[in-house]
């Protein structure tokens, strides 16, 4: 689930058959029982006990210390714990003593002095090893990567990106690795994966640790200190790698080893409750398959998927494939992101913005500076698969260390990740403070409840966000059924409708103009009481727009006059009035008849588009009846309003 780098870059290497030059020839020693400590050291290997390798390597070599591939498996055993320094200690022993009799082990000293950002001498074991050309096609493909890569990391040391980049403390990270952090849109949850012994007393083998989510609150400026989420969710199998949705009232997350599991890992969703989170439940067919589904993404509406695959018809190990949830409730097949996202290696914990526009994920295969390295691409029409070539967010964000787990807030200023960078070699959640270059568009959010506005009660209504523009719906969920509460982001640089419909009430509509970053540091919150459709009852069409001093209707309305009609359709027993109002600007004369004349624009567009004449009244009130004051600019635009109420 969580892609921990045990990469095994010599014993795999060798003895997988990427590279044939040792294993074709009789090991480097005589010694019978430093064979004897070897064989033993591999099996150790085999059981995931590297500490107890490393103390049987240390023996085979202290009988002969010219023994190459007791270094070379030496270097692999602390490749697998981490320990990359003692990597390129194992590895520069074995070029002293097996160099020249074996020229693959300048591959190897290649790739560990990239390991730990040894750039420059990754660099020349690189030229020395194809200098040698004694080599496979795959060995050529990989260090010619190396040398990419090596090229790259020294030119981002050189121009280092403007970054702060502060460790999270102690009520986050413990001395266990903390990794795919999660976070509410308004930021006041966020979830994460953290890896923990299953044994506290026995914590040397891999097969001993398994992930659970951990949750935290923010509490004024300071998280509170991180808690399990529980057993209905947590159990002695891995869960993590989890996307929180932007309300905070549903988390999809990777599990791992289930009864009811489609392959090894799969991807479940949970719900909070007044009880707490539900226990998980398997989404299916067709995101979970036989194969590995895992890392979930949710679009800040909760209706697009993205996630990592390494199922048929990919682009390589690990995809970023994406999914849609459809109106039936199920999940449409999955897509594959395309090569302008996905490479022939692994694509890793892929997070989209809630500006549903930029994509953050980490890579192994597009050039970076080691491990996993930090991307971003942004989409460029509506296809899954139409996105930039993604761009990587440089030193220091990205290290020779792994970089994973990327998320960024609604406003776009901060992020969060995770990286194994010094900390003696545990991952960490990082907060960074992003550069302009790198941010997504700016999102604010709406936060409230919707109640009856009779009874009190919390009743569960149908949001819906609306570009008055282009008339797409950019966003469509539910308040929560017990509480009534919802939490919406709302894009800048947009004008939009925000409507709440239920049956058997009165819809209501907010009208949103955002058109600079600042407005995404101002949520809004409110709640709003739904009127039951009742005789008298009103509501203000809040995106009903003239042109100034005129009755001709404009373009942008249609968003609003059609849920009008959409309404009207579901409730045939309904006829309504049509009510137009103005500011005092004006004569009393002209603003009655510019109210009258606004009033029937909105009736005749409601009767060409198929609602009966009869159940259509209007009539223009002009500035009788002012809902704000007349002596501001404000006051003055509240007035100028559409109503229509519940005549019969």
């Amino acid at each position: 689930m969580s892609k921990m780098k045990k990469s095994a870059i010599y014993f795999t290497i060798i003895f997988l058959g990427i590279s044939t030059s040792l294993i074709s020839q009789p090991l480097s020693t005589s010694s019978k029982r430093a064979i004897q400590m070897y064989d033993l050291a591999t099996r150790s290997i085999d059981s995931y006990d590297y500490q107890a390798a490393v103390v049987l390597l240390k023996e085979a070599l202290r009988i002969d210390s010219k023994f190459t591939e007791a270094w070379l498996l030496m270097a692999d055993a602390y490749d697998f714990m981490g320990k990359y320094d003692s990597v390129v200690y194992a590895s520069e022993n074995a070029l002293k003593v097996g160099g020249e009799k074996y020229p693959v082990i300048f591959f190897f000293c290649s790739q560990a002095y990239f390991k730990v950002g040894s750039y420059e001498k990754a660099l020349e074991m690189a030229k020395i090893f194809l200098e040698k050309r004694k080599y496979s096609a795959n060995q050529e493909k990989q260090i010619r990567k190396i040398i990419n890569n090596c090229q790259f990391a020294l030119e981002a040391l050189k121009y280092p990106v403007s970054y702060t980049i502060t460790r999270m403390d102690d009520s986050i990270n413990s001395p266990y690795d903390e990794y795919w952090p999660s976070l509410s849109a308004d930021e006041e949850v966020m979830v994460f994966t953290r890896l923990i012994p299953r044994n506290e007393l026995n914590t040397k083998f891999w097969g001993n640790w398994q992930e659970d989510i951990f949750v935290t609150q923010k509490k004024g400026n300071y998280w509170s200190t991180a808690r399990s989420i529980g057993n209905r969710i947590n159990t002695i199998q891995n869960e993590g790698s989890e996307s929180i949705t932007a309300d905070g009232m549903k988390m999809y997350y990777t599990a791992c080893n289930r009864e009811d599991g489609k392959g090894k890992c799969d991807i479940y969703v949970s719900e909070l409750t007044p009880n707490g989170w539900t226990e998980g439940v398997n989404i299916g067919e067709p995101i979970n398959t036989g194969n590995n589904e895992k890392q979930p993404s949710l679009s800040a509406d909760g209706r697009t998927m993205y996630f990592v695959s390494n199922r048929p018809g990919g682009k390589g190990k690990y995809d970023v494939w994406i999914s849609h949830l459809q109106d039936n409730g199920k999940w449409s097949v999955p897509v594959n992101a395309g090569d302008s996202i996905n490479t022939p290696d692994d694509e890793q914990s892929p997070f989209i913005h809630p500006d549903n526009q930029t994509l953050y994920f980490s890579s192994d295969g597009w050039t970076g500076m080691g491990g996993y390295d930090i991307f971003v691409s942004r989409k460029i029409c509506a296809q899954d698969t139409c996105w930039k070539t993604p761009v990587n967010l440089g030193y220091p964000l990205n290290t020779s260390a792994d970089e994973i787990g990327f998320t960024v807030n609604a406003r776009g200023d901060r992020g969060l990740f995770a990286s194994d960078r010094g900390y003696a070699q545990k991952k960490d959640i990082f907060e960074i403070i992003m550069p302009i270059t790198y941010r997504p568009l700016a999102v604010s959010y709406i936060k409230g409840k919707i109640y009856d506005a009779e009874t009190l009660q919390p009743l569960e209504a149908n949001l819906e966000l609306v570009d008055l523009e282009s008339r797409e719906v950019i966003h469509q969920s539910f308040s929560q059924k017990n509480t009534g509460e919802f939490l919406v982001c709302i894009p800048v640089s947009h004008q939009l409708a925000f409507n709440i419909s239920k049956d058997r009430y009165m819809f209501y509509s907010e009208h949103f103009a955002l058109y600079d970053t600042l407005a995404a540091n101002k949520p809004f919150l409110k709640d709003f009481a739904l009127q039951p459709i009742k005789p008298g009852k009103k509501t203000i069409l809040n995106n009903i727009f003239f042109e100034t001093n005129s009755y001709e209707l404009k373009k942008e309305s249609e968003v609003e006059l059609n849920k009008l009609i959409s309404f009207l359709q579901a409730n045939p027993q309904v006829k309504i009035e049509i009510m137009g109002h103005t500011d005092n600007s004006g004569s009393e004369i002209f603003n009655l008849t510019l109210s009258e004349n606004r009033a029937r624009s909105v009736a005749r567009y409601l009767i060409q588009n198929g609602i009966d004449a009869k159940r259509i009244f209007y009539k223009g009130y002009g500035e009788k009846f002012p809902i704000a004051s007349n002596d501001t600019e404000q006051g003055k635009a509240m007035n100028r309003r559409t109503e229509f109420k519940i005549i019969e």
